[in-house]
């Protein structure tokens, strides 16, 4: 029987719209289009000029054939084609694949063919690698090539294509009539996880998930309009974590950055007035131990979000220090980037560093528009009990996840079985309801039928004060099965030894816990600065053991 309240009361254009984060540039341009939206070296780009250029790009892209759920691939560093991709390749219908800088030919030509990639636009600074990767499709269907010109970077060592980017935007209608997409389920973005064994996975993003994404950036963050945003975290990371569609939500100003360097960004910050910015641990680290000198005249105030492993109480000490307020997200590829907050609670302020940074390195609660986080027992799907002890899996439920893996169906129903996405992260849940990663299932260490969390171990290790970064995963061992093997990094001029750091856990660690082995050396890391485990356990069966 049909509701009364159904009765009569169509759905209609008058009444429904489909969400979409195109939709953010569109009434920004109306509402402010002399305010800067892009700054790059000399380059200062107004909303209305954005705009009209992201127009341009996809009327260009329908030219030459490109629309409904084609894949147009980038590989692009954090300057204005990828901030103008983000908006004029879903313009089109189109489906914006942006891929990591920092991969090899062979994953490139994999990404290529298995997005079936109608164009690709590269940087000049990657155009070597994205040669050897055309060379090495294996798809027969032609790709359109277009090449970057920037200035800051110089020309192409190895030019590509049969047009450059600005005389390709150029052939298209800055008044080009693009519309919403029919339905708020098409697909807006495809990201490859990391793949650290077997190929990577395609991760399809919907249009409403990203809108709903950006927007809860917005309110996490309690961004202000005209935010100035500064472009640390890649772009091709989870789309920036939708900040691409968040900056433009708020009408901000996004500063290019080809890469991160701790003097480029104190600089950029004191240029440009800089208010918000993003990044791994490895980054916020980086501005943390930069010299005195180089931070001088840094504004305090300036909010950062970090993600990618909790902020050790060092961090969190050295960001109040430069007076930077420090937000802590979590969350993965497949769910847009950060879908969970640390809220802080005015309470905290008043409680020492150490009981800031225990409470601070939980990954926190939900997203305001994400609907459901929770630990769940992966076996019964029940929650755990919220006792700050007993171990499940986060698991995630609401707009804010991915319509699924491309071309994998067997592992897009194992990441949904239950009607939750399964992250692969075990934790435990606290009474007040906020969650703190124990590990990765894979990284827990099984020593004598012990389960040690690899985090809590690293924990301990970040509270050296020589310690710029660690890493712990486990080292087979002939008696326990396995053993905890710490990888270090150390500060500059730092004299710490092997011994020094065992001995600093055996005062924090119960003795099963403590690093067998202990390792120093620069941690291999991906584009966004997480360590690359995978890297170290390889190195892990030949690491010394020290007596302990």
């Amino acid at each position: 029987m049909t509701s009364i309240f159904d009765q009569h009361l169509p759905r209609t254009e008058a009444n429904f719209a489909p969400l979409s984060p195109l939709s953010f540039i569109e009434r920004t341009a109306e509402v402010y289009p002399d305010r800067l939206a892009i700054v790059h070296g000399d380059l200062r780009q107004t909303w209305g000029q954005a705009y009209a250029r992201c127009r341009q790009l996809a009327s260009a892209l329908q030219q030459a054939g490109i629309g409904k759920n084609d894949t147009v691939a980038v590989m692009l560093p954090n300057t204005p084609p990828m901030v103008e991709a983000h908006f004029g390749i879903p313009m089109a219908g189109a489906v914006l694949n942006a891929i990591n800088t920092r991969l090899d030919p062979e994953t490139v030509a994999f990404m290529l063919d298995h997005g079936e990639a109608k164009a690709v636009i590269v940087d000049p600074e990657f155009t070597p690698v994205m040669a050897k990767a055309l060379a090495l499709r294996q798809s027969a269907v032609p790709l359109l090539v277009i090449g970057v010109e920037d200035a800051l970077y110089g020309p192409a060592s190895q030019p590509l294509g049969s047009v450059t980017y600005d005389a390709f935007v150029a052939g298209g209608d800055a008044q080009f009539a693009w519309s919403l997409p029919s339905d708020e389920w098409d697909a807006i973005a495809l990201n490859y996880t990391s793949g650290t064994t077997g190929n990577p996975k395609g991760v399809v993003y919907h249009h409403r998930g990203a809108a709903t994404n950006a927007i809860s950036n917005v309110l996490e963050w309690d961004m202000p309009k005209h935010a100035v945003y500064l472009w640390t975290l890649p772009m091709f990371h989870c789309n920036g974590w939708c900040f691409p569609w968040t900056v433009a939500a708020r009408a901000g100003v996004n500063v290019c950055l080809r890469r991160v360097d701790a003097q480029a960004i104190f600089d950029a910050i004191r240029t440009h007035g800089v208010t918000h910015y993003c990044g791994a641990p490895i980054v916020h680290g980086l501005l943390v131990n930069a010299p005195d000198a180089m931070k001088r005249g840094a504004p305090a105030g300036i909010k950062a979000m970090v993600a990618g492993a909790a902020p050790p109480a060092s961090m969190i000490e050295g960001m109040e220090k430069m007076g930077f307020d420090l937000t802590h997200v979590y969350g993965l590829t497949e769910v847009y980037g950060p879908a969970t907050v640390c809220a802080k609670h005015e309470a905290w302020d008043a409680l020492d560093i150490g009981e800031r940074a225990r409470l601070n390195a939980r990954q926190g609660v939900r997203y305001h528009l994400e609907r459901d986080v929770r630990v769940l027992d992966p076996e019964t799907m029940q929650p755990v009990p919220q006792d700050g002890e007993t171990m499940g899996e986060i698991m995630f439920k609401g707009n804010i996840a991915m319509k699924g893996y491309l071309k994998n169906p067997k592992a897009t129903e194992e990441a949904f079985a239950g009607g939750w996405f399964h992250s692969g992260d075990l934790a435990v849940q606290y009474p007040d309801g906020y969650i703190k990663i124990k590990d990765r299932s894979k990284d827990i260490i099984i020593s004598g039928g012990e389960n040690i969390s690899s985090i809590e171990v690293e924990d301990v290790l970040y509270r050296h004060p020589d310690v710029l970064a660690a890493a712990v995963v486990a080292k087979p061992d002939a008696k326990w099965g396995e053993t905890p093997c710490a990888f270090v990094e150390l500060k500059a001029g730092a004299q710490t030894t092997p011994e020094d750091i065992v001995a600093h856990c055996k005062k924090h660690l119960a003795g099963f816990k403590v690093p067998r082995a202990v390792v120093f050396g620069e941690l291999p890391k991906t584009s966004t600065g997480k360590i690359q485990k995978f890297e170290l356990r390889k190195q892990a069966g030949s690491a010394a053991a020290i007596n302990v």
